[in-house]
C-alpha cells in the first residue's frame, strides 16, 4: 500500500480529521495542513472567520452526527453545543494520534499542478511536491452579502461576524435569512433585542428537533424506510398536525414540499414568533435611512441588519480552472472526485439532510482506496477511473430539490448511501465494519503511555 505517492490535504476540521484517520489506517503517507493553531475547523471560533456563535448548537443528533468507531460521550445532550462539539473533535485526533500528522499555523497558499502531481507552496514560504491533492478547507468561510436598491443608514454585516446576543441588545434588528443559523440568531434577537424581525424569501417547513421524544433524525433513521413521495406526504401531514398552519405566524405558506430544501430544524422561532417576541417579514425591496421596506408594503425602522445569507465556496489556493464549477459549486464525482484530474480530490464540498460526519468516514475511505488502485494500476484502476469520468449517479433520492444554487449539487442521504454501497460492491471494495480502526487507535494509545 506504500505505492501511493504522498497526499497533500488542506484542511484540519471535520473533513480533514476523517482523511488522516482513513489514510493512516491504509497506509497512506501524507501530510495534512492547518492554517489554524488546533484541530476542529470552523467549530473553533479562536478560528479567523469562523462563523460559530455562542448559542449554536449541532441540527444533526448526537447519535446521528459522530465518526465511525468514535461515538459522542453519553452525557451529551441530544443536539451538542458548540464547545462539546470541538471537544469531541479534539478527542478524536488524540484518540487516533492524528496530531504529529498535521502541521498547524502553516496555510497552503498555492496548489499548482505540475506533470508528476501537485506543487504546493506554504505559507512559510517552503515548496512542497505531491502525488495527490485533497481538499478539505470547508466551505462556510467566504460570506455571501445580499444587494438591495436604496442605502442603509444603519448596521449592516453578515452573520459570520456574530458571536453573542449580547451585541442585540437596545437595538432595532432585523435577520435577513431563514437557514439553521439564520433562525437560530434571530431566536437570539428575540430574547435580546428592543425589538425583533426576520426577513424570508419564502414559505419553509419547520422540523421539530424532537418528535415524540426522540430526536427527529434518530426518529426518521429508526422508522421504515417509505418511497420518497409517500414520506413527503406523510411527514409533510405530521408536521401540519405538530405545527398547525404557519401563516398565523405571519410566515408564508411553503411553496414546496417537505425535504425539497435543506430542513429547518427547529421549534424556538415558532415559539418567540407566537408569544410576538420576532415578527415575520418577507423579502426585503429596498432601504431608506434606516427605514426598511418590504415586498409586501409594510416598513419598518432597524438599527442593525444581520445576514444570515450563506457563503460562496471558494478553493482560494487553486487556480479558478482546477475545478469545473456550475452554479457555485464544483462539478465532481460523488462530490469526491475530479472528473478531469485523477490526483484531485475533495471532501466536505456537499450538502445533505442528514448528519454529515457519520457520511465522511466512508468517504474518505473511498478517496483512500481509489489513491491506492491508481497508484497500483490496472482492472482496479481502470474500474474507478471508468466510473469517475462517465457514470453520473441521481443522489436526489426521488425530491425535487427548489431551483437555487444551494440546491445544484445537494444530495439525499439515504440515496448517497445507497450509491457507496453500489460502488463498493462493482469494485469489490469492503465496507467500513464495526472496529475496522481499533488497531490504529490501539497503536495510538500504546505510543500515548
Amino acid at each position: 500500500m506504500t505505492q501511493a505517492g504522498r497526499v497533500c490535504v488542506v484542511g484540519g476540521g471535520p473533513a480533514g480529521l476523517a482523511l488522516a484517520r482513513s489514510f493512516l489506517a491504509l497506509g497512506i503517507p501524507f501530510d495534512v495542513y492547518e492554517r489554524h493553531a488546533d484541530v476542529g475547523g470552523l467549530w473553533d471560533p479562536s478560528n479567523p472567520g469562523s462563523p460559530v456563535y455562542n448559542s449554536a448548537h449541532f441540527i444533526s443528533s448526537k447519535t446521528q452526527s459522530h465518526y465511525h468507531d468514535f461515538d459522542m460521550p453519553e452525557d451529551y445532550p441530544d443536539y451538542p453545543s458548540n464547545r462539546q462539539i470541538l471537544a469531541y473533535m479534539h478527542a478524536f485526533a488524540d484518540a487516533y494520534g492524528l496530531r504529529p500528522h498535521i502541521r498547524f499555523n502553516t496555510e497552503v497558499k498555492e496548489a499548482r499542478r505540475e506533470k508528476a502531481g501537485w506543487r504546493v507552496t506554504l505559507s512559510t514560504g517552503e515548496t512542497k511536491d505531491y502525488a495527490s491533492l485533497v481538499c478539505a478547507n470547508g466551505t462556510n468561510w467566504h460570506a455571501s452579502l445580499p444587494q438591495y436598491p436604496g442605502s442603509f443608514a444603519g448596521e449592516m454585516r453578515h452573520a459570520q461576524s456574530y458571536r453573542s446576543m449580547d451585541g442585540f441588545k437596545g437595538k432595532r434588528v432585523l435577520v435577513i435569512g431563514a437557514g439553521n443559523s439564520g433562525c437560530d440568531i434571530a431566536c437570539d434577537a428575540a430574547q435580546s433585542a428592543d425589538k425583533a424581525f426576520i426577513s424570508m424569501r419564502r414559505g419553509y417547513h419547520f422540523i421539530p428537533k424532537h418528535i415524540f421524544g426522540i430526536p427527529a433524525d434518530a426518529f426518521a433513521a429508526s422508522g421504515p424506510q417509505l418511497p420518497m413521495w409517500l414520506e413527503q406526504r406523510v411527514f409533510g401531514a405530521v408536521l401540519r398536525v405538530l405545527n398547525g398552519d404557519l401563516t398565523r405566524l405571519g410566515l408564508r405558506k411553503p411553496d414546496h414540499r417537505v425535504f425539497e430544501t435543506h430542513p429547518i430544524v427547529n421549534t424556538q422561532l415558532l415559539h418567540f414568533l407566537a408569544h410576538g417576541d420576532i415578527k415575520a417579514k418577507p423579502d426585503v425591496a429596498r432601504f431608506e435611512g434606516r427605514t426598511v421596506h418590504f415586498i409586501d408594503g409594510s416598513a419598518e425602522e432597524i438599527d442593525l441588519v444581520l445576514c444570515a445569507t450563506g457563503y460562496q465556496w471558494k478553493v482560494p489556493y487553486l487556480q479558478p480552472d482546477a475545478f469545473v464549477w456550475k452554479h457555485g459549486r464544483p462539478d465532481l464525482y460523488m462530490n469526491l472526485f475530479s472528473r478531469e484530474d485523477g490526483a484531485l480530490y475533495a471532501l466536505g464540498f456537499m450538502e445533505t439532510n442528514g448528519g454529515a460526519y457519520k457520511l465522511f468516514d466512508e468517504m474518505a475511505d473511498l478517496i483512500a482506496r481509489t489513491i491506492l488502485a491508481r497508484a497500483n494500476g490496472g482492472a482496479e484502476a481502470d474500474g474507478i477511473n471508468r466510473l469517475i469520468t462517465n457514470d453520473r449517479p441521481d443522489l436526489s433520492g426521488g425530491i425535487r430539490f427548489v431551483g437555487s444554487a444551494r440546491h445544484a449539487t445537494y444530495v439525499e442521504i439515504n440515496a448517497y448511501r445507497k450509491q457507496m454501497k453500489r460502488l463498493r460492491r462493482r469494485l469489490g471494495w469492503p465496507a467500513l465494519a464495526d472496529g475496522c480502526f481499533e488497531r490504529l487507535r490501539n497503536t495510538s494509545a500504546r505510543e500515548a503511555a
